[in-house]
Order: C-alpha cells, then sequence, then structure tokens
C-alpha cells in the first residue's frame, strides 16, 4: 500500500493552484474526462497526480471551504478489497475511470473522514464493470 493522493476543497482554486505549482514544482494537466463537471485541477509530481484540489463553497453538510476533502491509498486486488468492505459492512461507492485505467472506492472511517482505494485496472475492466 502506498499513498495515492490528497483531495484539498477550496474555495480559490486559481490561488491555490498556483500555490503547489511554485512551491512544489508541480505541473498541471489534464482530468479524466469523468470529473471534469466538478471544478478543479489535478496536480502531477513526474506521472503520478498527487495533489487534486476541487472547488467548494463552503455551504452544506461536510462542506467546508477549506479543508483536506480526502486522502488515497493506492492497494492490488480491487475485487476482494471490494468484498472484504462488503463483508464488514462498510458502505461504499465506486468510480470507474477507463481513460487512466483506474478503478476506485471511497467510503468513511467509522467517525466520518472519507478515504480512497485506487485500484490499477484496464481500461476493459473498467467499461464492463457491474456494481451493485
Amino acid at each position: 500500500m502506498q499513498l495515492d493522493h490528497v483531495t484539498i476543497r477550496t474555495r480559490n482554486l486559481a490561488v491555490t493552484r498556483d500555490f503547489f505549482l511554485s512551491i512544489f514544482d508541480l505541473e498541471e494537466r489534464e482530468r479524466p474526462q469523468t470529473i471534469k463537471r466538478i471544478p478543479g485541477h489535478w496536480l502531477y509530481s513526474d506521472d503520478r497526480p498527487i495533489v487534486h484540489l476541487i472547488g467548494s463553497h463552503g455551504h452544506g453538510i461536510d462542506c467546508a471551504a477549506e479543508a483536506f476533502d480526502h486522502v488515497a491509498f493506492r492497494l492490488h486486488g480491487y475485487q476482494k478489497f471490494k468484498e472484504k468492505l462488503h463483508t464488514l459492512g462498510i458502505r461504499y461507492t465506486c468510480m470507474d475511470l477507463p481513460e487512466i485505467e483506474e478503478r476506485r472506492l471511497f467510503f468513511r472511517t467509522p467517525c466520518g473522514p472519507l478515504l480512497e482505494a485506487v485500484f490499477a485496472a484496464s481500461a476493459h475492466d473498467c467499461t464492463d464493470a457491474k456494481f451493485k
């Protein structure tokens, strides 16, 4: 297991993006089509998008304007991990990103913080997926 990325919510995407680009010498690249409806940026170190920024207005439940949104871990064994969550009674949501050949599971810790598990997959695995 390794840390995959951190997602930060902000009400000022441009300023936050520029801060990370200048401080850490990151590079902004295109985000997957599936998530383009959400305002934001993916910032890369080498070939990995390690900082994800998403826009926030600070309204509603679990939506502070400036906050760490979630932490993601890169794992192996998508189906086995998904079955483990199911067996443990942990609710989750799935997201497939076929253009970057990844499958993702989102779930919460017992006290609320959001976690994400990221798995490498073929584009075929993503497009043929059947979820509950």
